[in-house]
């Protein structure tokens, strides 16, 4: 593996999780405490490093001839497999490729690519931004179709194998004069069964941009519904997600559910983020980020970063993401991803 770059410019972090006896109200965007709160520090070491040969992976020919983009990865007995969004010749919005990696950093591409396509009515103008999960010995890929009937959607297809796909479907849609009524995308499913089911955080909205956080819970994995008429995460006026909102990947700590999600301001500047949410109960947030973890920094990033999956191999953490929708990105952090407890 490479050396990371140790110019490049570190990423403001404000990691501190507040945990406590808390009881925060289902919309709200911070705890609120009647005791002496704890202390646990997030990704106590440091910040991420981007690793300064990126992109890792770009555009060539055929169905990726534009772009190559908005990664899913996956680590299995030491080999990191990533789902990618690509754009090229006949893909429309989109279509998915596949790539593996030894070392998170250097992917070779499947031979036979793409392995994902726009099919079906709900579908047909194309696949959009996977995110990727695995229970047993089945993969489950969220993904957003570009079809007539509604701006977007949250599709899924099951794989044992990452390379024959058997789609089930629209999963989740639009609600009628609700806060998704324009539009639903990016369905980020809770690797573990939470209270005895299956969690997807997804992005909703009613209008182009000003985006929020719903949740969504399923029995199968198959069949899902949405049981709030409201979302549970909002954007924050003065953050860097001062606009929208959108998940990229959940992980399960012991201190609850660890949301990676990327948000907007009004200028469209997209930066990632995190927020905790209780594993007791999944819309509860328990600590949300002050500053994002990953952001533009060279000029030739522009103002979009995407992250939609966080992965760790033998103590290092990844972050694979997309650059102005054109090309693939990785940074590291090595470490913990909780440090000691102390009072405030």
């Amino acid at each position: 593996m490479k050396n990371l770059s140790k110019k490049n410019v570190m990423v403001r972090l404000s990691f501190w999780l507040i945990l406590g006896f808390a009881f925060t109200a289902v919309s709200s965007c911070q705890s609120k405490s009647s005791k002496e709160k704890e202390m646990v520090k997030l990704w106590s070491d440091g910040p991420f490093i981007k690793y300064e040969h990126n992109p890792i992976l770009q555009p060539t020919a055929g169905f990726e001839l534009k772009s190559v983009y908005n990664p899913a990865v996956m680590v299995e007995n030491g080999k990191f497999s990533m789902l990618y969004r690509a754009e090229g010749e006949d893909t429309g919005a989109g279509a998915i490729g596949l790539a593996f990696s030894e070392d998170g950093i250097n992917f070779e591409r499947y031979a036979n690519n793409p392995v994902i396509v726009g099919e079906y009515e709900y579908e047909k103008g194309g696949v959009e931004d996977p995110r990727i999960v695995k229970f047993g010995d089945t993969y489950y890929l969220t993904y957003a179709g570009a079809g007539d009937r509604t701006a977007g959607n949250i599709c899924l297809a099951t794989s044992t194998d990452l390379i024959n796909w058997d789609k089930k479907g629209e999963i989740l849609q639009p609600r009628s004069g609700a806060w998704n009524s324009h539009q639903i995308k990016a369905g980020a499913i809770v690797p573990e069964k939470i209270n005895g089911q299956y969690v997807m955080y997804f992005q909703g909205e009613m209008e182009p941009w000003k985006t929020r956080v719903g949740i969504a819970y399923s029995d199968d994995l198959i069949h899902w519904h949405e049981p709030l008429r409201e979302p549970i995460m909002r954007p924050r006026a003065g953050y860097f997600d001062s606009k929208g909102t959108e998940p990229g990947a959940a992980v399960v700590l012991e201190e609850g559910i660890l949301l990676i999600y990327n948000g907007w301001n009004e200028e469209l500047v997209h930066k990632t983020g995190w927020v905790l949410f209780s594993k007791e109960k999944p819309t509860e947030i328990l600590a949300r980020c002050e500053e994002p973890i990953l952001e533009s920094t060279q000029d030739w990033e522009g103002h979009s970063l995407f992250t939609e999956s966080i992965v760790e191999h033998q103590g290092t953490w990844y972050l694979h993401y997309g650059i102005m929708d054109k090309v693939i990105g990785v940074a590291t952090y090595r470490g913990s991803i909780t440090g000691s407890k102390e009072k405030p």
